[in-house]
């Protein structure tokens, strides 16, 4: 398991479409009920940041994904944040586990939606907004 300073242990998968649109869930429970953000959630005991980013992405979006990169790093909160480029290998998107939607936004799309605290500044900072 990946070493954090402190907090909970959570992982995020940044995942883009073909046309470069950033994979987005509506979360169902708080911190940030109702708001969205990158899909992910905590690390399980036993279980590395690439096992718990593709148990989080499979079981939020519907998707199969690869566990790629780590793109930075977050604490929000009680929460140490990894997040990781994700590549989509199968599967359908769809709501699942702890979240009320899931959905591809474009850059316009994305500063229409209520979002969760810096998610914009932190993603413009590591250069993986949409198009």
């Amino acid at each position: 398991m990946t070493q954090r300073s402190s907090g909970i242990p959570c992982v995020g998968g940044i995942v883009h479409d073909e046309r470069h649109r950033l994979l987005l869930i509506r979360r169902a429970n708080d911190p940030g009920r109702g708001l969205w953000s990158l899909p992910g959630g905590r690390v399980e005991t036993g279980e590395t940041d690439q096992q718990a980013v593709v148990r989080e992405m499979h079981e939020e979006t519907g998707l199969l994904v690869e566990s790629g990169p780590l793109i930075g790093r977050v604490v929000r909160g009680n929460y140490a944040i990894a997040d990781y480029r994700c590549t989509v290998v199968g599967g359908e998107l769809r709501a699942g586990d702890d979240a009320l939607d899931a959905r591809w936004c474009s850059a316009a799309e994305l500063r229409a939606l209520p979002l969760v605290d810096e998610l914009v500044d932190t993603l413009g900072q590591w250069q993986v907004l949409p198009r």
